[in-house]
């Protein structure tokens, strides 16, 4: 499952890089920004969605067997999703320096691949991640069905994994913020 994930988006990301190489002139620099700003919503997205959908599917199982650990299942479930938000903040910022809400902005071709790159730090660590995070989840979710008083150490595991989402947001925003120059 991971893997053919991470594969998907790696292609997905490949395909965007060959686009922008060999179209990138007829494109402009706008259209670099947005697909750099696109790259980082869909990947963070992906992967949250197959996190949460996946540790969503063994939630459900869990709680069917014992209604009482719905709430202490919900928070491993939903940890998978900060991802999507992770990636959705960085394609919103990209689209603000950008100034794409005001239209009036038309960037060159090297501001156009400065945005995209800087969009990929978030993108790429989402997506894997989001992936990995949701593995560990149903493991932790393991220890809620065996020892529901230890929920609290199930979801430290899942934590640990969230780190590297946020340093590839951090990275972006940095990128964003003080590296891109429009």
């Amino acid at each position: 499952m991971v893997g053919s994930w991470t594969v998907i988006g790696s292609l997905f990301l490949v395909v965007m890089l060959a686009v922008g190489l060999f179209f990138g002139e007829a494109l402009g620099g706008n259209v670099l920004a947005l697909m750099g700003a696109g790259l980082a919503i869909f990947l963070g997205g992906i992967g949250s969605i197959v996190g949460v959908g996946v540790a969503g599917e063994k939630a459900a199982g869990m709680t069917a067997e014992d209604p009482d650990k719905f709430g202490r299942l919900l928070l491993l479930q939903a940890l998978p999703g900060t991802q999507g938000i992770y990636g959705f903040l960085v394609g919103f910022l990209a689209m603000v320096k950008m100034e794409a809400f005001s239209g009036v902005i038309e960037l060159t071709l090297a501001q156009g691949w400065q945005i995209f790159f800087a969009c990929v730090p978030a993108a790429v660590s989402c997506l894997i991640s989001a992936l990995y995070q949701a593995k560990v989840s149903v493991a932790g979710m393991d220890i809620v069905a065996k020892k529901p008083e230890e929920s609290g150490k199930s979801l430290i595991l899942p934590a640990m994994v969230e780190t590297y989402a946020v340093l590839g947001l951090l990275a972006s925003v940095l990128l964003l913020m003080f590296a891109v120059r429009i």
